[in-house]
């Protein structure tokens, strides 16, 4: 069995669907994010500073105060009062770990964690019941394309923004 070409208009009505699809999911992971903060009583952007740190552990690695400030847009001294602030909540810890003792490592609690697994634990299942639905194969190509997305957006980002509209 032959598959016929997708014409052009479909394929500008599929491409326009993925892309409502994604702002969606972009749109709900904020939201989501912004109910974890206020579960536990943040800011929107300390619960983001926050799920930065955890995301970052989970997957390995660590981030210093400088590198999540890269992440979440603020500047240096405005991640300093966050990390102040979340420090200060018993969510985060700094040490210096490394040779070069002024690099700070930012680290979550054991209380954080079981408080993130309570939150995101059961949307996690969810999430995973969704993706069981896909071949490993279905899967490697979503995954090629989305990074493909974020490169082409973090690219983009990297250039300068138009020059402002003039206000009439």
């Amino acid at each position: 069995m032959r598959k016929e070409p997708m014409s052009q208009s479909d394929a500008r009505a599929q491409h326009e669907r993925l892309d409502e699809g994604l702002r969606a999911y972009g749109a709900n992971y904020r939201e989501f994010t912004r109910r974890f903060a206020t579960w536990l009583g943040l800011h929107s952007t300390d619960a983001e500073a926050l799920i930065e740190i955890l995301t970052a552990e989970e997957r390995g690695s660590t981030l210093s105060p400088a590198r999540l400030s890269e992440r979440i847009a603020l500047s240096n001294s405005a991640t300093t009062a966050l990390l102040n602030r979340l420090e200060q909540a018993g969510h985060i810890v700094r040490s210096r770990e490394h040779d070069d003792r002024r690099v700070i490592t930012l680290r979550s609690t054991p209380r954080i964690h079981t408080l993130a697994d309570e939150f995101f634990g059961p949307l996690g299942t969810k999430v995973d019941a969704v993706m069981g639905k896909y071949s490993p194969e279905e899967l490697r190509r979503f995954e090629t394309f989305v990074t493909d997305l974020q490169i082409t957006m973090t690219a983009h980002l990297a250039e300068p923004a138009p020059p402002q509209p003039q206000v009439s």
